[in-house]
């Protein structure tokens, strides 16, 4: 820069800055009132757009398909459709390092390339064409950054389509332009924009099109509870599927029965303040996750060859310390009660014995389980299902299901083993009773507008399905 250039720049700054606004307090005061804007905004965002919840990270889910964040998704992008290049895609550090450093480089050398004495944006063509052809590049990264880049039927068009806008557009338009501005400088400036502006039309066209052809992504919908009451419905579902075997839908079991390998085993009782007053959160889920081998408590962490995710062992000690825990107070909506029956109501699979049988026979009768092949986890399985099947018999008073769940014993007529009341540490409630002898009674309904419709049938008139035997 000569003499009589820095002099008139050094002039001409002094009139803008006559002109022009004091860094303080002006700039400050509108770079405050901007930021302010920018706070409010999100706290509307964070209080009626929200963020959906996601389970807790669990190292040991090997289905996890970790997925970085919005911002981040066209690098995610990026080294996919990197990853399809032959011989290239192999040597991941290319596109991880040098690629992207490459591209930082360059952004922080470029004005040091672009030595324009104007400052005036439309003589800086070589800095707008390659910071807009990055920025087209990135938004559109970001919008196919679930759609797949391959398939296993055939040539895929959208993964075609994709590498080009994505890539080869990109690179050679890049190149272009670095050539056209440091080594061709006589070429006119239309010439730079015009090459960015079919690039990136052309790029938008194929992106579109790569929307438009490829096949809607299927993302399993995963229901996570945020809220504290969400938090302990979900345990105490857990609960009774993994717990009330051995410790009883209360808790309360001192002396396990009814368990193989574990019958007559004493055990202190997780109700009690002997284990909640002890034992803290993490102490607990250390347990469940890791089980305790020499008490016969196998492992129920996923990371140890058990069925639960961290999450999940989480929301179960929480259902423990609010429901038995006197120094924790149960909130209302947390209170979760399986449906009493009204005067002449007949109850139904769906609203009434579904959740009962969940919360207390679950545990014992699912798959995997000593249970005389009996499940109880949908309707044809209660049914059906059983070495001793049918269990129940529409309107039979005397069927085996009744007799168990009312304390008394039967033998297996195939072994002559006894088979012992159900529960066996502790019968249900008279009213859980009632409600599943009267289920039985009155055929067994599948649905409430199946009962309803039996309810308002005159009596002795009754006709429900009977079990049929599996073979």
């Amino acid at each position: 820069m000569s003499e009589e250039h820095k002099k008139t720049v050094l002039e001409n700054y002094k009139i803008a800055l006559q002109k022009g606004e004091r860094f303080w307090p002006d700039s400050i005061f509108k770079d405050l009132l901007v930021s302010f804007g920018l706070f409010i905004l999100l706290i509307l965002l964070a209080t009626f757009v929200g963020v959906p919840f996601e389970p807790n990270a669990d190292p040991s889910d090997t289905t996890y398909v970790p997925r970085p964040e919005w911002y981040f998704l066209f690098l995610f992008k990026f080294l996919a459709l990197y990853g399809q290049i032959p011989l290239l895609g192999k040597i991941e550090w290319i596109a991880t390092v040098i690629i992207p450093g490459v591209a930082i480089l360059t952004l922080v050398l470029l004005p040091f390339f672009d030595k324009n004495r104007s400052r005036y944006y439309g003589n800086r063509t070589l800095a707008l064409t390659v910071m807009a052809l990055m920025v087209v590049s990135i938004v559109l990264l970001t919008l196919i950054a679930n759609v797949s880049t391959t398939s296993t039927e055939g040539v895929y068009i959208p993964g075609i389509l994709q590498t080009v806008a994505s890539l080869v557009i990109p690179g050679l338009t890049l190149i272009a332009l670095f050539l056209l501005g440091l080594v061709f400088k006589k070429v006119a400036r239309s010439v730079m924009v015009w090459l960015t502006g079919v690039s990136s039309g052309l790029m938008i066209i194929m992106t579109i099109a790569t929307l438009a052809l490829a096949p809607p992504p299927v993302a399993e919908a995963v229901e996570v509870p945020g809220t504290l009451p969400e938090q302990i419905l979900t345990g105490q579902d857990l609960y009774s599927i993994y717990c009330v075997e051995c410790h009883g839908d209360d808790g309360s079991v001192a002396v396990i029965e009814g368990v193989k390998g574990l019958e007559g085993e004493k055990i202190t009782p997780i109700n009690s303040r002997d284990v909640l007053y002890t034992i803290t959160d993490s102490a607990m889920q250390e347990v469940i996750a890791y089980g305790r081998p020499n008490a016969g408590m196998t492992p129920f962490g996923r990371a140890y060859g058990g069925e639960l995710s961290t999450s999940e062992i989480s929301y179960l000690v929480t259902f423990v310390r609010y429901s038995w825990d006197d120094r924790f107070e149960l909130p209302p909506a947390a209170i979760s009660s399986i449906p009493a029956l009204a005067a002449g109501e007949v109850p139904s699979y769906e609203v009434h014995i579904q959740p009962l049988t969940k919360r207390y026979c679950l545990s014992c009768h699912r798959a995997g389980k000593e249970n005389n092949n009996y499940l109880m986890d949908t309707y044809e399985n209660m049914l059906n299902t059983g070495d001793n099947a049918p269990v129940m018999a529409a309107g039979d008073a005397n069927s085996l299901l009744l007799q168990l769940i009312n304390g008394h014993e039967s033998t297996d007529p195939k072994t002559g083993k006894t088979i012992r009341q159900m529960p066996p540490t502790k019968l249900l409630k008279p009213e859980f009773i009632d409600m599943l002898t009267r289920w039985v009674m009155a055929g067994m309904p599948k649905t409430a507008e199946e009962a309803k419709a039996l309810a308002s049938t005159p009596p002795g008139s009754i006709e429900g399905p009977t079990a049929t035997p599996t073979p």
